[in-house]
């Protein structure tokens, strides 16, 4: 990936995470997700409630796709972002999940209505 389109995917993925509050980088959408991770990353928004979630589909697009690993240095997708912020991907989720606190995020992140 050149420089330039390098620049152009982190100036995208900034933009995407800082004008929603909750953005989750995956494979496949939140109605047919294409991994086993990715799954479990929008069955646990769910159960939490999130009502304001936007998804990007990474197999759309490979520079998306290598350029949010490189964004958050985080080898794996999902990546979920609240706030602009990298929270982590489905290992991290399922952590914060279980003890309450990733509803406490998203919660204060105005994703729950």
């Amino acid at each position: 990936m050149s420089e330039a389109v390098q620049s152009e995917v982190h100036n995208f993925i900034r933009e995407t995470v800082t004008s929603h509050p909750i953005v989750l980088f995956m494979k496949g959408t939140a109605q047919f997700p294409q991994c086993g991770f990715s799954g479990r990353a929008i069955q646990i928004l769910k159960e939490i409630g999130v009502t304001k979630l936007v998804t990007v589909n990474v197999l759309e697009d490979a520079e998306v796709r290598q350029g949010i690993k490189d964004y958050a240095s985080w080898p794996t997708i999902p990546q979920l972002y609240v706030k602009g912020e990298f929270v982590g991907g489905t290992d991290i989720m399922n952590e914060l999940h279980a003890s309450g606190e990733l509803a406490t995020l998203i919660k204060d992140a105005g994703a729950i209505e």
